[in-house]
């Protein structure tokens, strides 16, 4: 006959002694509540925004409130998640979603008008961009200055998102 064995001592069986009487350590948090790179990567994402704001407006022809919401909240969430918990982020990210999206629109009307009269949609938007200005404020109807409030406030809810 053989001879119970014994149960295996308590704690770590790899560590070769009883458990520690305190939890290990944990990981570092990441690094946040950095408000310039906050509102660097803000600023970053109000741009690629806009762009891809501009060229899906541009490629239907048409404003998609939607989309002005997906700038608005990418913007918002994006400064919030790098730069923390200040207060300031909402509102600039706010602000800079405004200003996504009247760029996003001047995109889309440089894509159509590179679509009807030729030429690159970079090109007109950056040698006549005057003009473009001036032709927005002429059809710019009520929903235009809408979709530039729906991203304002999709970048504040976005930033609140993030963090809460």
């Amino acid at each position: 006959m053989s001879q119970p064995v014994p149960p295996p001592p308590p704690g770590n069986p790899f560590a070769g002694g009883p458990a520690a009487p305190y939890p290990p350590a944990q990981a570092p948090a990441p690094a946040r509540d950095n408000v310039a790179l906050g509102l660097l990567t803000a600023l970053v994402a109000a741009v690629v925004a806009a762009v891809a704001y501009g060229a899906i407006g541009g490629a239907i022809e048409r404003e998609i409130g939607y989309a002005a919401i997906g700038v608005g909240f990418l913007v918002g969430f994006a400064a919030a998640k790098v730069g923390g918990r200040n207060p300031a982020l909402p509102v600039v990210a706010a602000l800079l979603s405004i200003g996504a999206v009247y760029l996003g629109q001047l995109v889309a009307v440089a894509v159509v008008i590179s679509n009807t009269l030729g030429g690159s949609a970079p090109e007109i938007l950056m040698e006549d961009f005057g003009s473009l200005t001036d032709l927005w404020k002429e059809t710019a109807d009520g929903m235009s200055y809408l979709f530039l409030a729906i991203g304002a406030v999709a970048a504040f809810g976005g930033a609140k998102k993030a963090n809460g």
